[in-house]
């Protein structure tokens, strides 16, 4: 897909601490229109500096490195409020439920395995731009997993008092997964007001992203593991 000639460039940077995953990610992204790679860094520790410095849109994070790892990486760069429209992508080539709720909890707007399509990758870092959330259907079944082995999800109720009724369903949804065409389908009402109840709910929350919205549903009780 080639974007359009006015778009602004997407920036990304690459971090792993292979060589050779590294320069494989930035020929693949940076061969592509509307992309730039602004740097590579081979630790969680190197990130967070480069990420002051190059201002990315989007970092290509791994989770297993030497120095810091990607999730305690991902918190740092997330939590710093100078990094404010930094967006995460993790890319790892382990499959394991902890990472998924970890990395979310950490700020992450979305979760890859290293084995993703090439287009698919390239697709995900668009949407991760976009300041949407790249939550597949198997990691959102992992994230619902998590939940149903802890032994108790409510009593966060507080933490939704700001928000009306209608904007309670919306975040329902979203915590089951639809995108605002779906939402709008199932509460009648177009993709259009669907995302803005869900840009409201992430303002009154706090929220980054959908991804936020996701681990906030489950954590308020308001969406249970195993309700339709």
């Amino acid at each position: 897909m080639t974007a359009p000639p006015d778009a602004p460039l997407i920036k990304v940077l690459i971090v792993d601490d292979q060589e050779l995953v590294r320069r494989g990610f930035g020929a693949l992204v940076g061969a592509e229109d509307g992309f730039e790679v602004v740097g590579e860094a081979a630790n969680g520790s190197e990130a967070v500096s480069l990420v002051r410095s190059s201002r990315p849109d989007v970092v290509l994070m791994d989770v297993r490195m030497p120095v810091l790892g990607g999730i305690d990486a991902t918190r740092q760069i997330v939590d710093d409020p100078a990094n404010d429209g930094v967006k995460v992508l993790i890319l790892t080539t382990f499959d394991l439920d902890e990472y998924v709720y970890d990395a979310l909890r950490a700020g992450a707007s979305g979760f890859l395995l290293k084995d993703t399509a090439p287009t698919e990758l390239l697709a995900a870092i668009r949407v991760v731009a976009d300041g949407d959330a790249l939550l597949s259907p198997g990691v959102t079944r992992r994230l619902i997993a998590e939940f149903a082995a802890r032994p108790d999800t409510s009593g966060g109720d507080q933490q939704l008092e700001s928000l009306t009724e209608r904007e309670k369903e919306v975040l329902a949804k979203v915590g089951r997964g639809l995108n605002n065409a779906e939402i709008g389908d199932e509460l009648m009402m177009s993709p259009l007001t669907a995302k803005t109840h869900v840009s409201r709910v992430m303002q009154k929350l706090g929220a980054r992203d959908r991804s936020q919205l996701v681990v906030l549903a489950y954590e308020s009780g308001l969406v249970r593991p195993g309700e339709e």
